[in-house]
């Protein structure tokens, strides 16, 4: 059992990566990541739902009339993305107005969707918890290296909720590449899709190596 819950846990972090190996939740993907900080907030958040999500459905699957199963995980999941959204005007609400309308659509989230559907009504308890979380941390920082990516080639900068990580010395941009310019293209829509079209060939060369 430790095994399997393991193995359903790491799967998320490579083997089913939802945006480089499912193709699934795109429009937080692309949308999101002109900062490495609001891919990070947008999949903390969709993690969030996902694992209690899960939960829940798991829990209720034995009761919940397969006819209407695609409405119960919707109510189910609107009603964590309802709690997310409360909690992130509470205590982070700069990064709320970022992401804006982002959060209410977790709830038609392909990847919450489906994970309720695939795996949480078919599987127990534990088991749920481990997919959802691995999925969960799997996008997470999947957001993180796409937005980190898009902030340094388009603006040149890399800052985590208004820290800077380029500062100093050791880790100054400048002082590897003096006469870096920032591509402000990548950091446009456009650019989502470059960027985005580098980290498949990225994963599937590293896939098949």
């Amino acid at each position: 059992m430790a095994k399997s819950i393991t193995q359903e846990f790491v799967k998320g972090l490579w083997e089913e990566v939802p945006p480089f190996r499912l193709v699934l939740g795109l429009c937080p993907v692309l949308g999101v990541t002109t900062k490495m900080q609001f891919g990070i907030g947008m999949g903390l958040a969709t993690t969030f739902v996902l694992v209690f999500a899960n939960i829940l459905v798991s829990l209720l699957r034995k009761v919940i009339p397969a006819k209407v199963r695609i409405a119960c995980f919707i109510i189910i999941i609107a009603t964590f993305v309802t709690l997310v959204e409360l909690l992130m005007q509470a205590y982070a609400y700069r990064l709320f107005l970022d992401l804006g309308l982002f959060i209410p659509l977790i709830v038609v989230n392909c990847i919450v969707l489906g994970r309720a559907e695939a795996f949480a009504f078919k599987n127990g308890l534990l088991p749920s918890i481990a997919d959802g979380l691995g999925i969960g941390i799997g996008f997470t920082l999947s957001l993180a290296a796409l937005g980190g990516l898009r902030e340094i080639l388009g603006a040149g900068t890399l800052t985590v909720w208004g820290a800077p990580l380029f500062e100093g010395p050791l880790f100054n941009i400048a002082n590897y590449f003096p006469g870096f310019q920032p591509f402000e293209f990548m950091v446009q829509a456009p650019g989502a899709f470059v960027c985005l079209g580098i980290m498949l060939c990225f994963m599937n060369m590293v896939g098949n190596k």
